[in-house]
């Protein structure tokens, strides 16, 4: 029977994809305004016309067009009466982001946050830890970029590096490693948000307010806004690996997760050096992609030769929690079970049998009962009320099957438990 209210599941699964959409769409947009400027700043040409105080010009053609940009290292003489500002496309990825680990990771704490085996902690103090480390991230950085550091790039970059290698270990100590890894991501970040934010933002401000005011601008707020922003230019790709991780066990799921992160770190510098060096006309730095590949090479390795996860013996040993044992002893549950051990659970499982299945899917077991009632929202969604999985119904799941599933959910109350 068509049900003409969605269930708490269903409004929240939509929820979660909007979110994830309008997060994607923005992340688009800042990225690609800031790898633009990037090679624009660094591709900008010295000539004799240019007007009093430009720096560099650049001709560019795009769309049929060609277009002529000049760059004031301070500012023009005079204060132009449309200026573009380039911001919100950062303050809707972070906002948007926010919000998405808000409904994914807090919301649903028990299933993607908490790890009870590294530290049984109360939802409220595993979103303390989650919210409060962002805010004291920004804080620890921005005193350093503040400092004498600040005088010194290449010192601070290789800081910011321990830093967020430390960070990314500390996560693994409190989180899953799902969650591990996307929190670093959100670190970095906020970071790299709180910068156009607090830094460069205001910094373009008293500039303009300046020159309205007919003082000459300080040029030591351009500098510091540089600063900010080449820390953005080399975190980008390292931030875009990590919000991808979630899907893909091997990087999340290893023992080694945290070194992963440190050497995908190191990958996003290698990258960026080859474009900003070809996009400043200096040549081409061959010699990063073959480091690139040495590092990339290092992290497969690291994946699977501490791939993180309990045995079968240990699976069947583990005591349920209040929600799973809710599931378990729901009306259907025997049946659910049944269905799903024999539709499923040969690629859910710990070791494999399906031909071409090394590891299973998104690092879901479903091969105990506790396996089972854990997953229980993603079978309901994913086998119940879509026919996701299995994958072209490749093991011949029946309709009456995927409606016990839909029965025995709703019985548990499943469909309340919106952040279940």
């Amino acid at each position: 029977m068509l049900h003409l209210i969605p269930d708490h599941i269903v409004f929240w699964e939509w929820l979660a994809f909007a979110i994830r959409w309008t997060h994607v769409v923005t992340a688009i947009a800042w990225i690609g305004s800031s790898f633009y400027f990037i090679a624009l700043d660094l591709g900008l040409q010295k000539a004799p016309h240019l007007p009093k105080g430009a720096h560099g010009e650049e001709w560019q053609v795009h769309g049929g067009g060609f277009y002529h940009v000049n760059k004031y290292l301070v500012a023009p003489e005079q204060m132009p009466e449309h200026l573009t500002w380039f911001k919100w496309e950062s303050y809707s990825t972070w906002l948007s982001g926010a919000a998405l680990l808000m409904v994914t990771y807090w919301a649903g704490a028990n299933l993607y946050l908490i790890d009870t085996a590294k530290a049984d902690l109360a939802t409220w103090q595993a979103i303390l830890i989650s919210g409060g480390s962002l805010a004291l991230g920004w804080l620890i950085y921005d005193t350093l970029c503040k400092s004498r550091l600040g005088e010194t790039p290449t010192a601070l970059m290789l800081l910011l590096f321990v830093a967020l290698v430390v960070m990314g270990w500390g996560y693994t100590q409190v989180f899953t490693g799902r969650a591990a890894l996307l929190h670093l991501g959100a670190f970095t970040a906020t970071i790299m948000t709180a910068n156009v934010f607090f830094i460069i933002m205001p910094n373009q401000r008293i500039v303009v307010a300046d020159l309205k005011a007919g003082r000459a601008p300080d040029p030591k707020y351009g500098k510091i806004a540089k600063l900010r922003s080449t820390h953005n230019n080399y975190l980008t790709l390292p931030v875009i690996f990590l919000m991808l991780s979630n899907h893909y066990p091997l990087a999340f799921a290893s023992e080694y997760n945290w070194l992963i992160a440190a050497l995908i770190f190191l990958m996003g510098v290698t990258i960026r050096h080859f474009f900003n060096t070809m996009h400043a006309r200096k040549g081409y730095r061959w010699w990063t992609w073959a480091v690139t590949v040495v590092l990339f090479i290092m992290v497969m390795w690291l994946s699977s030769a501490g791939l993180n996860q309990d045995t079968l013996e240990q699976a069947e040993a583990r005591s349920l929690t209040p929600v799973e044992a809710r599931f378990a002893q729901a009306e259907g549950f025997g049946q659910v079970s049944d269905a799903v051990l024999g539709r499923c659970s040969m690629c859910h499982a710990r070791e494999p049998g399906y031909e071409g299945i090394h590891h299973a899917p998104k690092g879901i077991f479903l091969e105990t009962p506790g396996d089972i009632a854990k997953h229980a929202r993603e079978i309901y969604v994913q086998a119940g009320l879509t026919d996701a999985m299995p994958p072209a119904n490749v093991t011949y799941m029946e309709p009456q099957e995927r409606a016990r599933i839909i029965r025995w959910f709703r019985a548990a109350g499943g469909a309340s438990l919106a952040g279940m």
